[in-house]
């Protein structure tokens, strides 16, 4: 059990029967009545983000969770496949738990959150930035901008559409950022 004290960004508490992590926090101390913690907690089943206000010193229920490495092997019907890469324990999870699965190419690493007394997958997380080659995209034609920042959608390896400058054609190899689906640079 810990309180209200101990809440910090990324922790996992239980709340209501189901598992949430606290995206944002704020203890607020009025000049009348009581202190209070006011949270955005997002769940873990459905990603969808909740507010909610605690009183302080409330106590509350921290779910354990640890990181763990694995590999993305392939994808069926039966969902995602991946390897545990010490201990080579292959597991498959379903597509809801993965944040833009389109941007998951075979042989990946990526990072699973873990609740470490009954061993459930809570979600995957892709590592931040990923590399894909373009595998088509239309041609940009000079004088095609109205500013500066123009953009044309690019499909990748994986399938997924990003958009791009104009300056990137098909067979270059771009970085995305996989939190916002943005093309971050043109890869050598």
């Amino acid at each position: 059990m810990a309180t209200t004290a101990d809440f910090k960004n990324g922790l996992f508490i239980l709340f209501n029967g189901k598992i949430y992590t606290i995206v944002q926090f704020q203890h607020v101390k009025p000049g009348k009545g009581g202190a209070f913690v006011r949270t955005k907690l997002k769940s873990i089943e459905n990603g969808k983000v909740i507010e909610n206000t605690f009183n302080a010193g409330v106590k509350i229920d921290v779910v354990r969770v640890e990181r763990r490495p694995y590999q993305f092997l392939y994808k069926d019907e039966l969902g995602y496949h991946f390897m545990h890469q010490e201990t080579f324990e292959q597991v498959s999870i379903d597509e809801y738990m993965i944040e833009n699965p389109d941007l998951l190419k075979e042989g990946q690493y990526v990072e699973m959150m873990v609740e470490a007394e009954k061993e459930n997958i809570l979600t995957c997380e892709l590592p931040p930035f990923v590399e894909m080659e373009v595998t088509y995209t239309e041609p940009g034609l000079k004088g095609d901008t109205a500013s500066s920042t123009a953009l044309k959608p690019a499909t990748v390896e994986t399938g997924a559409v990003i958009n791009v400058p104009l300056f990137v054609n098909i067979g270059d190899k771009i970085k995305i950022d996989t939190r916002t689906r943005e093309y971050v640079e043109r890869v050598k």
